[in-house]
């Protein structure tokens, strides 16, 4: 209940900090001799955007505190947060089963169970269980081809040796 109260606030309170020590520390990177553009270009121009959205967040939810403070009272609904919980394990178990699985392989099973486990709960179906099944197989495949071939960099292969 604390953080559907006050959520919003503290996120965009922690990244508006976060961006201007961002903006801070990009300052401190050395500048370039050859162009006008340097190291420090991109992160402050990221930091600049973050610190933009987190101060708009922060009105939008203080605008919104006490539509949220009553919402929040009504319902005490847990199964955002096995959710969350569930996500952050697959998350776990994906970087450890990555390397000896192998990309494809573990990048399937992950993707496959993290859309279950985000799916709304009447989008459960059987037919939406195949959609779901099919998108986790082309995707899976595209991002292997795409790092394969466009960007030239090999995958973890695990315990299968594809020469696709």
């Amino acid at each position: 209940m604390f953080f559907k109260k006050y959520g919003d606030i503290f996120v965009s309170i922690f990244f508006a900090i976060f961006s201007i020590v961002m903006i801070i520390l990009s300052g401190m990177l050395p500048k370039s001799k050859v162009m006008d553009i340097g190291p420090d270009f991109m992160p402050t121009v990221i930091g600049i955007i973050m610190l933009i959205l987190s101060v708009i967040l922060l009105i939008q939810s203080i605008k919104k505190f006490n539509k949220n403070l009553e919402e929040a009272e009504k319902s005490e609904d847990d199964s955002e947060y096995k959710r969350v919980l569930l996500s952050l394990i697959l998350c776990i178990a994906y970087v450890f089963l990555l390397a000896p699985l192998g990309f494809i392989i573990s990048t399937l099973a992950y993707l496959g169970f993290q859309i279950y486990v985000l799916a709304p709960d009447d989008k459960r179906t059987k037919k939406d269980v195949i959609t779901y099944v099919i998108i986790d197989v082309i995707f899976t495949l595209t991002v292997f081809m795409l790092f394969r071939y466009g960007f030239m960099i090999v995958l973890p292969q695990g315990i299968f040796t594809i020469s696709l």
